[in-house]
């Protein structure tokens, strides 16, 4: 058997690996499509971009190796099952559980794996992820003058060019509005000229040939002494410092406080402080709100730590014996309270969705660590048995019922999701609602393929249909000869 077991273990890490690949790929031009604007156009260097997308492959592991551990099952027990290779192990006394042993044992090794993976390695590269892609939104666009259009990408400084090269670069017929100069304002015109980066990028080398520069001051005597001055040039080079333009790095942690970048340690930690916070904001927003806004002119309450059992008064009979300026003062009073009590309560409220939100979030990332394996291994269970029942190998049929079955999963975990952070669904509920439902589904064709059960067979379905067809044309004919 350990020629055997080396066999299928060959069969099965090839499809495996090509498969996460292909869906790794899939995962990162979907992430490429859709930050495509903060990534084009700003001079970024090939190393900065390869990092990027190292980060978005180590985040996108919890997503990829299900679908590829599903697809890559049902090939290669569909390839075996094809050639008749399974069928040979059968007739050979050797059961579908024990032929599929050491791919279990496998599968056991990727499920642990993806659960440090999870827990250690995804956090750190979302955390890389987020802040590189913060600051490439930061980072301004490349310099590209558009003939005849002013270009505004510079502090305090217009620039519009009747023409540029697309080869040389050259600017012809240049014209300048520089108000970096808070006390002087100054218009250049130029025959032509060249606008290029320095290679730190943190310099703008203007050249400019055969122009005039017009300044004007504009300080605090511009309206009783306007001065203006005239300036012609054969030859100009300045360098104008930019912000921007280089990609400036910031520091991780900015985003240290999020759930996606904590392990379970953290995560738990997390978990039980933000409860801390929610139970005591409820627990203390009566007594504030009583105390400290309904009552806050009642000193003998501050020092209570429990209210007394207050009633309710008709004071309309009262406030009608008061004549106009003191019923106006005590409207105007009991007003200022409600605001004010309104006021409170909206803060109070803010502040309980913002710790109920953090809490939603962090459970729902702990479960997911720990649900991670268990839906690895489910799509195992269930991708093994479909592939030795439907016998057919290759990309074809595998990848739509493996597509079938990951939108499926994929549909009831975007739920679960979203019933987790509203609030309506506790999150060992709501993460593990998926695996739950696909886990019957996977015991069934485990046990339908380990008895050799013709589950997909078309003709099998199509005998049962004309059984039933014959049986119901028996009981129409019968009943035809009774009536007649």
């Amino acid at each position: 058997m350990k020629t055997t077991y080396k066999f299928i273990l060959r069969a099965y890490v090839g499809p495996m690996v090509l498969t996460f690949i292909i869906v790794m790929f899939i995962l990162l031009v979907q992430f490429l499509w859709m930050k495509i604007d903060h990534i084009l156009g700003k001079g970024l260097s090939i190393g900065v971009i390869i990092e990027l997308l190292m980060y978005v492959c180590a985040t996108s592991i919890p997503m990829a190796l299900p679908l590829a551990t599903l697809l890559a099952s049902i090939m290669t027990l569909g390839n075996l099952g094809e050639y008749n290779e399974l069928l040979a192990l059968k007739a050979a006394g050797v059961s579908l559980p024990r032929i599929i042993k050491p791919l279990i044992v496998l599968m056991i090794a990727v499920c642990i794996g993806s659960f440090f993976v999870a827990n250690n390695l995804t956090p750190y590269s979302w955390q890389q992820m987020m802040t590189l892609l913060t600051d490439f939104g930061k980072t301004k666009h490349e310099l590209k003058l558009q003939d005849g259009i002013f270009f505004n990408g510079l502090d305090n400084m217009s620039i519009r060019v009747d023409h540029q090269d697309p080869n040389s670069h050259k600017l012809t017929n240049v014209l300048i509005y520089d108000n970096q100069d808070r006390e002087m304002m100054r218009t250049i015109v130029a025959d032509s000229g060249y606008l290029k980066m320095s290679k730190d990028r943190k310099f703008i080398i203007l050249t400019l040939y055969n122009g005039q520069i017009y300044e004007q001051n504009r300080n605090w005597e511009w309206y009783d002494k306007n001065v203006l001055s005239h300036h012609i040039f054969d030859f100009q080079e300045s360098m104008i410092p930019t912000e921007g333009f280089s990609l400036s790095r910031s520091d991780m942690e900015l985003f240290k406080n999020s759930s996606e970048t904590k392990n379970m340690n953290e995560l738990s930690y997390a978990i039980d402080s933000l409860k801390f916070m929610q139970d005591s904001l409820l627990n203390n927003f009566t007594k504030n709100m009583v105390k400290n806004n309904l009552l806050s002119r009642f000193s003998r309450y501050e020092k209570l730590d429990s209210l007394p059992q207050l009633e309710l008064l008709d004071v309309s009979g009262y406030v009608d014996t008061m004549n106009v300026n003191d019923r106006s003062q005590v409207f105007t009073s009991a007003k200022t309270l409600a605001n004010n009590s309104k006021s409170y309560l909206s803060y109070e409220l803010e502040m309980v969705k913002y710790y109920s939100s953090q809490l939603y979030r962090a459970q729902e990332n702990y479960q997911k660590k720990l649900a991670l394996p268990f839906s690895i291994m489910i799509f195992f269970l269930i991708g093994a048995p479909l592939g030795a029942i439907i016998r057919k190998g290759g990309l074809g049929m595998p990848i739509v019922i493996s597509v079938s079955f990951f939108v499926f999963y994929y549909i009831i975990s975007i739920t679960g999701d979203n019933l987790v952070r509203d609030g309506a669904l506790p999150a060992y509920i709501g993460i593990w609602m998926s695996s739950l439902v696909l886990f019957p589904i996977a015991i069934f064709l485990t046990y339908k393929s380990a008895n050799d059960s013709a589950l997909l067979n078309a003709e099998v379905y199509i005998m049962k249909i004309k059984k039933i067809k014959a049986f119901f044309r028996k009981i129409y004919d019968k009943n035809s000869k009774h009536n007649s």
